[in-house]
C-alpha cells in the first residue's frame, strides 16, 4: 500500500498549502507570527482509501494505515497494534507502554525518522527528556541514520543508557542553547529535526504527530465504534491532535457516526493548554513548577491542542501529582505499569467524576514504568531471615 498523502496546510488557514515535500519542520512560513508558530497538517486523497481499509485484521507495524500516513520510508519495528484493557468500571485502557522502546512515541518516530529517509539527510536531531529520544534513537538505528540527543541532566539516568544503546549521541547542554545548537546541526551537517526547532510556541515535525492517528484507528478497531471520550496525557498536544485527527477521518470515511471529545490532561505544575483554552488564545507560556511528571511539564503549547480541544469539544484539564500518583496505583493493581505522565488520562478522568452515558470511555496510558525518575533509584531488596515465620509473616499469615 502506497501514500496518499498530498500536500502540507497550516492549521491557522488550511486554504494555504504546500507541497508535501520538504518537510516544513519550522512551522507555517505564510501564517505564522513572531508571537505563535503554526503548525503544518498533512492532507490526503481521502476519496481514494482503499473501501476495506478498516476492515482488515489488527497487525503490528504502522505499514498497516500506509495509505493514511505520510511516505513509510524508513523500516519498522512492529510498533503499534498495543492491547485495549478493561478496567473493572468499564473504563478501556490502550497500553502503549507495549511498543517497542516502551512508548507511543514509537508511532511518531516512524514517520519522522521517515521523513528524513526519504528526505537523504545525513542523521536527525531531537531534543527530549526521555520517550521521545528513545525512540527516535531506535528508529534511526533501524534505518542506518546517525542519531543526536539533548537531553536533560535531571532526565533519568536509565535514559541515557538507553539512547546510547542504540548508538545515539547524547548531548546535555543548558536549555536555551538546545534549539540553536540544532538549527546549526539541520543546517550546518544535514541532520534532518524530528522535534521542535520554533521559539515562537511549538510546531514540531509536520509528519510525525500522523502517526498518533493509527491509535484512534485500533480503537475504533477494537471497539467496533468510537469512544465517548478519550483523555491523554499531555505536554505539546501533538498526541492529542494526532488522536482527535484520527477519529476525524474515521467519520469523514464514514467509518464511525461521531468524533469522541478529546480531554488533554496536563500536570498542574504547568498548563500551557489549559491556560491557552482559558484565554481563548492559540499558545500560552506558563511558568513550571516542580513536578515528578517531567515528560509532560511543557512551559509552552502547540495550537495543535488548541485545535483538537475545540474541534472535538473536549476540554484541557490539569491534575497534581498526587492525582497522577493514584491513578498509577489504580493501574499498577490491574497489572499495568507505568510511568507517572503517563497515568494523566486516568487521572484527569478520574478527577472529572463525570459518567459518561453516550458511549464508552478511553484512557491513554504513554509509557512504561521502567521510564519513571524514581525507578531503581532506592534499595530494591531488603535482606531477610530465611525462616518460616518471617516469610509467613511478611505474606500477613
Amino acid at each position: 500500500m502506497t501514500s496518499l498523502a498530498t500536500a502540507q496546510r497550516s492549521l491557522a488557514d488550511p486554504g494555504v498549502r504546500h507541497p508535501l515535500w520538504p518537510p516544513l519542520t519550522s512551522g507555517c512560513p505564510v501564517t505564522s507570527t513572531a508571537e505563535v508558530a503554526y503548525a503544518l497538517d498533512v492532507d490526503y486523497d481521502y476519496d481514494r482509501v482503499p473501501a476495506d481499509l478498516f476492515e482488515r485484521p489488527a497487525a503490528h507495524g504502522l505499514e498497516r494505515w500506509a495509505p493514511l500516513l505520510p511516505p513509510l520510508a524508513a523500516p519498522g519495528l512492529g510498533e503499534g497494534n498495543t492491547p485495549l484493557v478493561e478496567l473493572p468500571d468499564g473504563t478501556w485502557v490502550k497500553d502503549e507502554s507495549r511498543n517497542p522502546t516502551w512508548s507511543h512515541k514509537d508511532r511518531l518516530s516512524r514517520v519522522a525518522v521517515s521523513a528524513a529517509v526519504a528526505s537523504g539527510a545525513a542523521g536527525i536531531v531531537v531534543s527530549s527528556s526521555g520517550n521521545h529520544g528513545a525512540a527516535a534513537a531506535a528508529y534511526a538505528a533501524r534505518a542506518g541514520l546517525r542519531c543526536a540527543v539533548f537531553t536533560s541532566p535531571y532526565a533519568p539516568p536509565a535514559v541515557a543508557s538507553h539512547l546510547r544503546a542504540y548508538g545515539a549521541t547524547v548531548l546535555t547542554v543548558p536549555v536555551e542553547s538546545v534549539r540553536p545548537l540544532m538549527r546549526r546541526i539541520v543546517g550546518e551537517l544535514g541532520f534532518h529535526p524530528v522535534s521542535n526547532l520554533t521559539d515562537a510556541s511549538h510546531t514540531g515535525h509536520p509528519f510525525g504527530p500522523e502517526g498518533y492517528k493509527t491509535i484512534a484507528y485500533e480503537i475504533r478497531l477494537a471497539l467496533g465504534r468510537a469512544p465517548a471520550a478519550v483523555y491523554l496525557p499531555t505536554g505539546y498536544g501533538e498526541l492529542l491532535f494526532g488522536v482527535a485527527k484520527g477519529f476525524q477521518e474515521l467519520a469523514r470515511l464514514g467509518r464511525c457516526s461521531s468524533v469522541p471529545r478529546v480531554y488533554g490532561c496536563e500536570p498542574s505544575a504547568a498548563g500551557a493548554l489549559a491556560k491557552a483554552v482559558r484565554t481563548g488564545r492559540p499558545a500560552a507560556r506558563v511558568a513550571v513548577g516542580p513536578t515528578d511528571a517531567y515528560a509532560i511539564d511543557c512551559e509552552i503549547n502547540s495550537y495543535r491542542g488548541v485545535v483538537a480541544v475545540r474541534d472535538s469539544g473536549g476540554a484541557a484539564l490539569t491534575v497534581t501529582d498526587q492525582q497522577m500518583a493514584s491513578a498509577q496505583r489504580e493501574l499498577a493493581a490491574q497489572g499495568l505499569w507505568c510511568e507517572l505522565s503517563a497515568a494523566a488520562g486516568l487521572a484527569g478522568r478520574r478527577a472529572q467524576g463525570t459518567r459518561e452515558t453516550d458511549g464508552p470511555v478511553v484512557c491513554v496510558v504513554t509509557s512504561s514504568g521502567y521510564k519513571d525518575i524514581a525507578t531503581a533509584t532506592v534499595p530494591a531488596y531488603e535482606p531477610m531471615a530465611a525462616d518460616w515465620p518471617s516469610v509467613a509473616a511478611a505474606l500477613g499469615g
